[in-house]
């Protein structure tokens, strides 16, 4: 804390507990209110009421304050996607619809998600993009080849490929809800209320398995 402290003294900042957390909140705050996936230092030290330098202190820099914001959010698809795999006594089917709704329910939280995910990947060295590869992609599809196969040995389940159906998924819960101009300018709509997250997960969930039932 004596660094921290030095830094708000040489700075200005306001030394404050759970500043780092209040950053990355105020990040988010930032991205889901403008539809984007970036942004400015200055705005965010005028919402968080914290100097921007902070952001040096904790996260070395805005790219680094922004993988720290997709460690945070992706986490929790990706505990979710663990906690379903050991629950043995649900089935296939259900432990899949589950997972579906959950992905719908935090692409609603976080509409920046996979666009945060896929600029990281495209703009950071190859070990950075690397390790985003393997600490969440490549988790979600051993998951979903465990899911699949388990549900194809059980019968309910058609023969699907994992990699397909990870962008299926994905797709379906990222493209609507990063959608805002198509609701405003086709649907005279600008809001993503939680009824319509209801009313898209109900739909999308009876979408994506009517193509994986067997029957």
């Amino acid at each position: 804390m004596k660094e921290q402290s030095t830094l708000a003294e040489d700075t200005g900042a306001p030394e404050q507990a759970g500043a780092r957390e209040l950053l990355l909140e105020t990040a988010s705050q930032i991205m889901r209110e403008g539809d984007q996936v970036d942004i400015s230092l200055s705005e965010l030290s005028l919402r968080s009421g914290l100097n921007s330098a902070l952001v040096k202190y904790y996260f070395g820099n805005k790219a680094g304050l922004l993988k720290e914001l997709l460690d945070r959010d992706m986490v929790a698809i990706i505990k979710s996607v663990e906690a379903l795999l050991a629950k043995d006594a649900m089935s296939p089917e259900a432990k899949l619809r589950l997972h579906i709704a959950r992905c719908i329910d935090t692409y609603f939280a976080f509409p920046y998600l996979n666009r945060l995910l896929m600029r990281l990947v495209r703009d950071c060295d190859p070990l950075e993009a690397k390790r985003i590869a393997d600490k969440y992609l490549l988790p979600l599809n051993k998951a979903y080849e465990r899911l699949i196969s388990a549900g194809v040995k059980a019968g309910v389940f058609r023969p699907i490929d994992p990699q397909l159906f990870y962008f299926t998924v994905t797709g379906a819960a990222d493209r609507f809800f990063s959608a805002r101009l198509v609701l405003r300018h086709c649907f005279d709509q600008d809001t993503l209320t939680e009824e319509l997250r209801d009313r898209y997960r109900e739909h999308t969930v009876d979408f994506i398995m009517a193509g994986i039932l067997a029957r």
